[in-house]
């Protein structure tokens, strides 16, 4: 992986949301990886550096259209980001011309396409074995022992998704780095707070681990719905509202198909001082 300071010119770098979900891309096909933890961290900053849920750096890939490694706010790696996934599926097959793709991702190879002015992509199976989420021990990943009998789901993320009356309600900026950092969870959470309005239709709203509160999460949205249809309360397609929009469901025989909008916001180039300073 090549180090920020040994990129001999300023680094091009795109802005794009998928329901408010927000993205740094940097396009690294045909060279080396240019992202770092400490380059990361620096550009996930909203004041000095330019802000994002997640960076996906996209590379050449010998297995798949193209790979994909995501990385959170604080500089951390995240394994999964389901609305970036399709945020990049969408800028990729705008310039290929193509309407499906597969892409590498930590969790495994993934297939996205267009469907209508949205994108879907399909998540993988979700993991729900204790030591697949992962959990620190053997429990009941379905009847997690917290308050509020959660459930724990991987979606190559780990999650900790509560059912809760009322959404609007819940103080996620004081319960969700609480959970985050849970000795339950050896990785760090995701945490979510779902409020079933119907067989079909779900309010949540979400903190993300390394990041905080965000107004979507796409893997987040994939375990909610897979932990609602668990427990009987919802059928395997749903529809989700987030803070930042709606994203639609679908747990199929191949896996948790996710279905929603995407927006590019504008493109602009990391200055050498700039990169100078990582």
């Amino acid at each position: 992986m090549a180090s920020a300071d040994s990129i001999s010119r300023p680094l091009d770098f795109m802005k794009w949301h998928g329901a408010g979900n927000d993205f740094v891309m940097i396009d690294s096909r045909g060279r080396d990886a240019v992202v770092t933890q400490e380059l990361a961290a620096k550009l996930g900053d909203r004041n000095r550096g330019v802000g994002f849920d997640q960076l996906a750096e996209i590379r050449s890939s010998d297995a798949a259209d193209i790979d994909l490694d995501f990385w959170n706010a604080d500089g951390s790696r995240a394994g999964a980001c389901g609305n970036a996934t399709r945020c990049v599926a969408q800028f990729v097959m705008d310039t290929t011309g193509k309407d499906a793709l597969t892409i590498r991702t930590a969790r495994g190879i993934l297939q996205a396409r267009a469907d209508g002015d949205q994108v879907a992509v399909n998540m993988g199976q979700p993991q729900m074995d204790w030591d697949q989420v992962p959990l620190a021990s053997d429990i009941d990943t379905a009847h997690l022992p917290l308050d509020g009998d959660p459930v724990a789901v991987g979606m190559g993320n780990p999650h900790c998704v509560f059912f809760v009356n009322d959404a609007e309600a819940v103080d996620v900026a004081s319960i969700g780095p609480r959970i985050e950092h849970d000795p339950l969870f050896p990785e760090a959470t995701n945490v979510e707070f779902a409020e079933v309005r119907g067989r079909d239709e779900i309010r949540m709203r979400v903190w993300e681990r390394g990041t905080g509160i965000t107004l979507a999460c796409g893997s987040g949205a994939c375990a909610t719905a897979v932990a609602a249809h668990q427990r009987g309360l919802t059928d395997k397609r749903v529809r989700m509202e987030l803070d930042g929009g709606w994203l639609t469901l679908d747990w199929r025989d191949d896996g948790v198909w996710m279905t929603g909008p995407t927006a590019f916001v504008f493109k602009g180039q990391l200055t050498q001082e700039f990169l100078k300073e990582v």
